[in-house]
């Protein structure tokens, strides 16, 4: 193979598996079971920060631990602050090739702790679970 193939098929490969994190290089950022389903925050710096966000949604069998098939997902944060509306985010997912992961993407204008609600409708069946996360 010469060089300008190798190349090439370096960056189709980049290309193609570049949409999202790479899987394992994450660091959770917080976990929750309902029923016979645990969720599993992660994003590469184990946190949420002020800005643009990029994140992993891990849905697994409580049971087995194998990835389970969600279906639809949603993520939506509100933050609630004294003499304010609240303050509502929600994310965009990505599908991933791995069965169980969705990348999703979210922004925050600023820092403080977000009530987080994950939904789902798939062949794990139809729930909902809330977490607590702060923005950094």
């Amino acid at each position: 193979m010469t060089q300008f193939g190798a190349v090439l098929i370096a960056g189709l490969v980049m290309a193609v598996g570049g949409v999202g994190i790479a899987t394992g290089a994450e660091k959770t950022i917080a976990t929750q079971k309902t029923k016979d389903v645990v969720v599993v925050l992660k994003s590469e710096s184990g946190q949420w920060t002020k800005g643009k966000n990029t994140f992993v949604l891990e849905f697994t069998s409580a049971k087995d631990k194998q990835p389970v098939n969600a279906g639809t997902v949603t993520l939506n944060t509100s933050m609630t602050m004294s003499g304010m509306s609240p303050m509502v985010a929600g994310a965009t997912f990505t599908p991933d090739k791995t069965p169980g992961r969705y990348v999703g993407t979210i922004e925050f204008a600023d820092t403080g702790t977000r009530q987080v609600t994950v939904t789902w409708d798939g062949l794990a069946g139809k729930g909902s679970t809330k977490l607590s996360v702060p923005v950094r």
